[in-house]
């Protein structure tokens, strides 16, 4: 992979095990995205404002980050529709495991729940074989 640093992953992982913790410690909150975004939709006026700001300050951190650090070349090699497809279904995959990456492998794996250590096998399982799907049974 082309710009990996482990310096910069070692950070990058550091600030974000310490958010979490933050949110776990001052709000009693696990960082979990889906969850977070999740709890908006049948809206709570009690914790409707950390929620709001949680979201809202992921694109600002990556706008900050860009600016100051420089803005990733990737490049997405498929079509519109199949990012659509791939968003539903992970957002249906997220539903069915109760939770995200972030909230199963960041946070439920550092309070060594079993669930979660479950869940981030499953994301990883599923991620290996789609790779290797897409880029060797299916030629792509």
């Amino acid at each position: 992979m082309e710009g990996f640093t482990p310096v910069s992953a070692l950070v990058g992982g550091a600030l974000i095990g310490f958010a979490a913790s933050l949110l776990l410690h001052f709000n009693g909150r696990v960082a979990g995205v889906s969850g977070i975004l999740g709890g908006l939709l049948p809206p709570s006026v009690e914790d409707r404002g950390w929620r709001i700001a949680f979201l809202v300050g992921l694109p600002i951190g990556a706008f900050v980050w860009g600016t100051f650090a420089g803005q990733p070349s990737f490049e997405v090699p498929v079509s519109t529709p199949v990012l659509l497809v791939g968003g539903v279904v992970t957002g249906l995959g997220v539903r069915w495991a109760r939770g995200c990456t972030s909230g199963h492998g960041v946070c439920g794996l550092a309070r060594l729940s079993m669930r979660s250590f479950v869940a981030t096998l499953t994301f990883l399982a599923a991620a290996f074989l789609t790779v290797f799907f897409v880029r060797h049974a299916a030629g792509a």
